[in-house]
């Protein structure tokens, strides 16, 4: 345990062996081998939510549906890059705001177990690490490197300052911090993977046993959520496997917060030992099958740099990382020229884990083809002296868990051409969110798109509720890959050729009433020949297609 994580436990005061059993207090006996709440044996009975995969006025609901499952307790983390998205920038506002979050816990009657960091894993991207911390190439994370310690250092001063007053021997009623218990109820998706599920029997099994040995137990995750925007980490497990956007966990309660079956069957362990609050539990939400909506082709994403990278671009003989452009997600175009004539066929090569995470190959504005990082390195191209090579580069979340964490993105070396390495980069880096977040492209005059339905491109739609927004499910029949906008937000990538979800949530909270709700779609690889999105009332998660080949139900 690092020295940071030791002065939070201290903090926390769970450490404390000195004070009076008649004060507020939170304490380990060691020789009783039990918590001490104000002095009295207590266990808890807890289970993990993370407020950054909850939209805000969703909070109150899966809180509220944990309490009346049984908890005494929930588990939290604090992921410092959803707050700290530049060095010394700090963002608590909204979805992010923390301390609303806490009050809110305590409102409902609920202990908490806080995980703040630095480092939280969680399948987040960088495991909770800002990726500005790889703007010093060398930096050595989670060690005593001092540029590490003095970033962790300047967070924890603002980020304290706020749980101290609500621990609990402070008048609040978080009992512990930083200390890692973890029930599985569930586990998470990979993309290209089956969907996990774990029988509910058996989740309820294990419960029992341990609420029988008296131990006190958190259950992770009891509300998994979303990974909305770019907020999916990745493992590395002898390849690379980038996280899905849906964090649903097969947890007690499902990404849109409806009871399951597992979490009744955990729900009548629980009260086998301790009572249960009175009253019902609360429903699911109401769910809305918006049907059908037609969208159209805007514009090719080549044909819209000047809006998306205003500042223009980069110029380096050599490609640079994301993190030595300063772009922490999304996407970078790299562009250079055709060095010669290419008549025959010439393979364009990218080096074994220099594609971070995939590059969209064009050349002449025309889709060649997809480099994949432990996929398919290379492609066979034609053109002429002076032809324009572009690559998009995706940033799909960085590695999360491992040794590995220092996951840089875009092109980590040179591509070459028949062994040559290929020189001169145009390097263009994509506010595509901050566009999209003012409006653009339906606020923006329409654009003449060129034909074709191959490569990244914009497309465009909207639709209405009826007199009420429920959260709702959206299906890409026939789609690739990509990225989602409703109204300006965010809900993250998908993928419904790799699997296995086939389906993105869209929480009622994102849609308007009253006027039309704006979709905007970034597909990467191919549109179909008629795009539509379908909503639904109910999600798909368990289709997989294994690099594109072969599909399983």
């Amino acid at each position: 345990m690092g020295l940071p994580a030791l002065a939070l436990l201290l903090v926390a005061g769970v450490l404390h062996t000195q004070a009076s059993p008649l004060a507020r207090s939170f304490q380990l006996d060691y020789e009783e081998d039990c918590f001490r709440k104000d002095g009295a044996p207590f266990r808890y009975i807890s289970g993990s939510i993370h407020y950054a995969r909850v939209p805000r006025p969703a909070w109150r609901d899966r809180l509220l549906k944990m309490y009346m499952s049984g908890l005494s307790a929930v588990q939290v983390y604090v992921p410092w890059n959803y707050h700290e998205p530049l060095p010394g920038l700090y963002d608590f506002a909204g979805d992010r705001d923390v301390e609303a979050f806490l009050d809110l816990t305590a409102e409902l009657g609920l202990l908490v177990i806080l995980r703040p960091g630095p480092y939280i894993c969680a399948e987040w991207e960088m495991g909770g690490l800002p990726a500005w911390l790889l703007w010093k190439p060398d930096i050595v994370l989670r060690s005593s490197d001092p540029a590490y310690l003095a970033a962790v250092d300047s967070w924890l001063h603002v980020l304290l300052p706020k749980i101290k007053p609500r621990l609990y021997q402070h008048g609040g009623n978080i009992i512990s911090v930083q200390v890692n218990s973890e029930y599985y109820t569930g586990w998470l998706d990979y993309w290209g993977e089956a969907h996990a599920s774990t029988s509910s029997a058996q989740v309820a099994r294990g419960l029992e046993d341990m609420l029988q040995l008296g131990a006190s137990v958190n259950m992770y995750m009891f509300h998994g959520g979303t990974n909305f925007a770019y907020w999916s980490g990745a493992d590395f497990k002898d390849q690379y496997k980038p996280v899905t956007t849906s964090y649903d966990y097969d947890a007690p309660l499902s990404e849109a917060g409806d009871p399951t079956e597992k979490l009744f069957a955990i729900r009548t362990i629980i009260s086998k030992f301790q009572p249960l609050p009175v009253g019902p539990m609360p429903p699911a939400t109401p769910k809305y099958a918006y049907g059908w909506v037609a969208l159209q082709k805007y514009a090719n994403l080549l044909d819209v740099l000047d809006v998306l990278c205003p500042f223009g671009p980069i110029q380096s003989q050599f490609p640079l990382t994301f993190e030595a452009i300063k772009q922490a997600h999304g996407f970078v175009v790299y562009r250079t020229q055709l060095p010669r004539d290419v008549l025959d066929p010439a393979t364009l090569e990218a080096h074994p884990h220099s594609v971070c995470d995939r590059g969209y190959v064009m050349l002449q504005k025309e889709y060649q083809g997809t480099l994949e990082r432990d996929g398919q390195r290379e492609l066979h191209v034609t053109g002429r002296a002076g032809d324009t090579l572009d690559v998009l580069l995706e940033n799909m979340g960085r590695i999360s868990f491992g040794a590995n964490i220092s996951d840089f993105k875009g092109l980590l070396g040179n591509l070459s051409l028949d062994s040559s390495p290929l020189s001169n980069w145009l390097i263009y880096p994509l506010a595509i969110d901050t566009a999209v977040r003012q409006g653009w492209p339906h606020a923006a005059l329409p654009k003449s798109s060129r034909g074709g339905r191959a490569g990244p491109a914009f497309y465009t739609g909207t639709f209405e509720t009826p007199g009420i927004a429920r959260d709702t499910f959206v299906k890409f029949p026939g789609w690739s890959k990509g990225q989602l906008w409703i109204n300006g937000f965010n809900l993250g990538r998908y993928w419904p050729r790799r699997g296995p979800q086939q389906t993105l949530f869209v929480p009622g909270s994102v849609l308007h009433i009253g006027c039309p709700n704006n979709i905007t779609v970034l597909e990467l690889e191919g549109a179909p020949a008629t795009p539509l999105l379908l909503f639904l009332d109910q999600p798909l998660f368990n289709r997989t297609l294994i690099r594109s080949t072969t599909a399983t139900e």
